[in-house]
């Protein structure tokens, strides 16, 4: 191990709280910055979605060692469609790459893959991947990595609502019957936590229509380092942050 890998191994852990009831068991990712990061080399922005990619693996072990049971990341939204299509052909080649190169380093070190998202409007070839590596990595239970693929919040509701109103058209399910627990059931995270912790990079302050119902009552954590310089001591001092903090879900903070 380099001196330099164990000075950053050491700082990156130092972030973290020493309870583990403090580290979120679940935190969500808007990945931003890729094509900045790229602009700023006078590169491709292709070639900041590649190292981008490459961080990927980076924050999943960065998540495994702070104890994170869940992480969701923001690959590809219903947006990212109005993209030049050379940048798209890019992205959609890189992530069968990433599929394809990273199952055995899944296995290894115990990460299921999921997805969520509109997946069946994928190009074949990234979907047949998709599929075979979520197979190839579901006897795994160290964390659960989610890739938001093809994924916009708004789209999602819509699907649950459609959903939710066929079981009340079939007469499985009463309108009065209808409650938060039971609209959750209908959406693409069911199953997962809602996520304790959003980390946003590259400074920008919306949530681009990602998760906007699970977001509800979610710590945000905002940092100005675009993702392809986004590390495991960031991921780490975004978990201190998160630790530092009160979560209240809308009560009043107690006085003496």
């Amino acid at each position: 191990m380099s001196s330099r890998y164990t000075s950053l191994y050491k700082k990156a852990m130092s972030f973290l709280p020493s309870s583990p009831d403090k580290v979120p068991r679940h935190i969500a990712i808007i990945m931003d910055g890729n094509g900045r990061w790229a602009r700023e080399r006078g590169w491709p922005r292709l070639k900041g979605h590649e190292k981008g990619s490459q961080q990927v693996q980076c924050v999943t072990e960065a998540c495994i060692e702070a104890g994170v049971e869940y992480l969701t990341l923001y690959a590809f939204s219903t947006e990212n469609w109005r993209r030049p299509e050379a940048e798209i052909a890019g992205l959609m080649l890189l992530l069968e790459h990433f599929l394809a190169l990273k199952v055995a380093e899944m296995n290894r070190n115990g990460v299921r893959l999921s997805t969520i998202g509109r997946t069946q409007d994928l190009p074949e070839a990234v979907r047949k991947r998709l599929e075979r590596a979520i197979v190839e990595t579901a006897h795994n239970s160290r964390i659960t990595l989610t890739l938001a693929l093809n994924y916009g919040g708004r789209d999602e509701i819509v699907d649950a609502v459609r959903s939710v109103a066929a079981e009340v058209q079939q007469g499985t399910l009463a309108p009065e019957d209808i409650t938060r627990e039971i609209f959750s059931k209908h959406l693409m995270t069911r199953g997962m936590p809602d996520p304790d912790l959003l980390i946003r990079t590259s400074g920008e302050m919306r949530l681009s229509n990602f998760l906007l119902w699970q977001l509800s009552y979610t710590e945000i954590h905002v940092t100005l380092k675009l993702w392809p310089d986004f590390e495991g001591a960031d991921l780490h001092a975004a978990i201190a942050d998160y630790a530092s903090r009160e979560r209240r879900y809308g009560t009043a903070q107690e006085t003496a």
